[in-house]
């Protein structure tokens, strides 16, 4: 059943986020870049200062992978992508996240693929290679499906992957597509059983009048394996699509957002959750946001905050009540009057919300800006870069193209000094709190060759454009960093280019 909507304030709203109701997708998405100026060489993201330290593709066989398989598996890429020129739509990353020791790396696609990358350890043959990432784990996390009820086909994509803090030799990660959040449980195996009374070494059931001795089974070595296994799967609890998920510091509970709703689940909970925000109206036509992100304070677990689409954002306190319709605090920028257009309410809508490290502070990415908030100052926040400013009056072409849609996210840096988004044309930016100045660097092929030192990017408005400067008419807009990801402690970025993995590390690292 088709569902119809407030034009809210738009001549045009074919493609307004808000009207993808059909299709049960409510949020919007928003984008990056930016003109550059060098970074201060004192957070190790001066200019000049990153070089590449691993470009990797992300495997399209899917194995539970030995340590052996992973050597080979590495080889091939690195020789593959020399000339790999295209990528199908399943290949695709759509997240990418560092565990909380930032030694494992994982990726999500829209093939439903997860793939985990351990990092190097350092020898003292190869120093240089401390940085590196290689294959360590591949799996199916999601599969297609299909909701006959509804008529509706579920997407394998991986939407997000959020991990747990490690508390023995496993790992443990969130991963969602639209509708389901599994808990994967990754372990390595280098020992099996042997010496089973009722079985024999094949795992074939003895016939018992063959048995006349007890035997005590041992452990032996083996290859070393590496495997990844479902724990839990929490469904059936969200009528639109996931658009974020967020462990408590608790680490017993954690939350999934859609775009109208916010479940809380317990990990050892499968069959029920607690609803927490409900936007939902009782008339469909009155709906006028949608929830677009949601994250837990890094340190206060009855705190949360979640963003709309109208530029919105609330701070919830899960001890004033238990639906937390009713925020504690909301932080909304007041629009200038005179910059007020067409495409006003489709840019200032929020794409991603990320608390601070420290969790006094809020990063918000709209279209053209990436703001930060003071938790204590709600009016305004305390700090605006501008992405890609230059795009301003591109905006009626994005629009067309849908690109205006687009969703990219933002990081920190283990600090807080240092903030990351991405941007078109396989830009990234970098902003440094201390010092104001901005850099604009590219992911791209040209690139990637091993050590290679990253120059800055400069993009022309108008005029005469310089050697070294690339004209705003001349982006590639297919090509876009939306995911990126920073080491929790070290300079180390990760930024995904659609099927492609970019590492890069501070040189002086």
């Amino acid at each position: 059943m088709l569902l119809s909507l407030p034009a809210l304030h738009l001549q045009t709203c074919e493609h307004h986020p808000l009207f993808q109701l059909p299709h049960r997708r409510l949020g919007p998405w928003c984008s990056p870049t930016g003109s550059p100026a060098p970074l201060s060489c004192e957070t190790g993201c001066g200019e000049g200062s990153w070089i590449l330290v691993c470009r990797l593709l992300v495997p399209t066989q899917v194995s539970l992978l030995s340590m052996e398989e992973d050597i080979d598996t590495r080889k091939i890429n690195n020789s593959f992508l020399r000339d790999h020129s295209y990528a199908t739509e399943a290949d695709i990353i759509s997240t990418v996240e560092f565990n909380h020791t930032g030694e494992l790396l994982a990726t999500g696609d829209k093939g439903g693929r997860v793939v985990i990358f351990q990092r190097e350890q350092e020898s003292k043959n190869q120093i240089h290679r401390r940085g590196e990432y290689n294959v360590y784990s591949t799996f199916q996390s999601h599969e297609p499906e299909f909701d006959y009820l509804k008529s509706l086909e579920i997407e394998e994509k991986i939407n997000k992957i959020r991990w747990l803090p490690q508390q023995n030799a496993a790992y443990f990660l969130l991963s969602t597509n639209d509708k389901t959040v599994k808990l994967w449980k990754v372990s390595e195996r280098d020992k099996r059983p042997e010496g089973y009374n009722l079985k024999d070494e094949e795992g074939r059931l003895r016939d018992p009048a063959t048995i006349t001795t007890l035997r005590v089974p041992v452990l032996r070595p083996m290859d070393l394996m590496v495997e990844a296994t479902p724990r839990r799967v929490f469904a059936n609890a969200h009528t639109y699509h996931i658009n974020s998920i967020s462990v408590n510091s608790d680490y017993e509970t954690y939350m999934s957002a859609d775009d109208l709703r916010i479940n809380l689940w317990n990990f050892e909970i499968t069959n029920q959750s607690f609803n927490i925000v409900d936007i939902k109206p009782a008339n469909m036509e009155e709906l006028t946001e949608v929830i677009t992100a949601a994250e837990f304070h890094p340190h206060h677990c009855n705190t949360f905050v979640y963003s709309s689409s109208k530029g919105t954002i609330r701070l919830c306190d899960m001890r004033a009540s238990a639906l937390c319709d009713r925020h504690t605090k909301f932080f909304e920028e007041p629009e200038d009057p005179s910059n007020r257009s067409f495409f006003s309410e489709i840019i200032s809508s929020i794409s991603d919300v990320k608390f601070s490290h420290s969790g006094r502070y809020i990063m918000t990415r709209d279209y053209l800006t990436v703001k930060v908030w003071d938790l204590n100052m709600e009016n305004r926040p305390i700090e605006t870069y501008q992405v890609h400013d230059y795009l301003r009056s591109k905006l009626c072409s994005l629009y067309e193209n849908d690109c205006i849609f687009d969703k990219f996210e933002c990081v920190w840096n283990g600090s807080d000094s240092v903030i990351m988004t991405g941007s078109y044309n396989n830009f990234f930016r970098m902003f440094d709190r201390n010092t104001k100045r901005d850099v604009t660097l590219e992911a791209s092929r040209e690139n990637s060759k091993p050590r290679a030192i990253l120059k800055p990017r400069k993009v022309c408005v108008g005029g005469k454009r310089r050697k070294d400067e690339i004209s705003v008419d001349s982006l590639d807009f297919s090509k876009k960093i939306l995911h990126t990801a920073w080491h929790p402690s070290e300079n180390i970025i990760a930024v995904a280019a659609t099927n492609n993995l970019y590492i890069f590390q501070d040189k002086v690292n």
